[in-house]
C-alpha cells in the first residue's frame, strides 16, 4: 500500500492526513461492501496518525514550501514498526 499526501503552505501534512482518513473512512461508511484496499488505506493512516513526529515532518516540508516548492509525503506499508515508513520528495 502506498499513499501519496502533498502538504502546503494552508495545511500542514498532520491536516492533510487527517483529512485523507476522514475521506477514507466515509467512503468506507457509505460503502454496502467491503474493500480490503480502503480498509488497509485507513489504518495506513491511523498508524501514521498516532506515531509521525509531526513538528519534524512540518520542519523537514517547511524549509520547501517556503521558497515555493511542492513536496509530496509517500507512506509505504512495511512489515517492520511502525508498519510504515515515509519518502519525502520535493515535486
Amino acid at each position: 500500500m502506498e499513499i501519496k499526501l502533498e502538504p502546503s503552505l494552508d495545511s500542514c501534512i498532520e491536516t492533510v492526513a487527517n483529512r485523507e482518513y476522514k475521506t477514507v473512512l466515509n467512503i468506507l461508511l457509505k460503502s454496502d461492501q467491503e474493500d480490503e484496499q480502503m480498509e488497509e488505506k485507513l489504518e495506513l493512516l491511523k498508524r501514521f496518525l498516532e506515531s509521525a513526529d509531526f513538528n519534524e515532518l512540518r520542519s523537514r516540508s517547511d524549509k520547501f514550501l517556503l521558497k515555493g516548492e511542492r513536496v509530496e509525503f509517500i507512506l509505504k506499508s512495511t512489515d517492520t514498526p511502525p508498519n510504515y515508513e515515509i519518502e519525502i520528495n520535493q515535486v
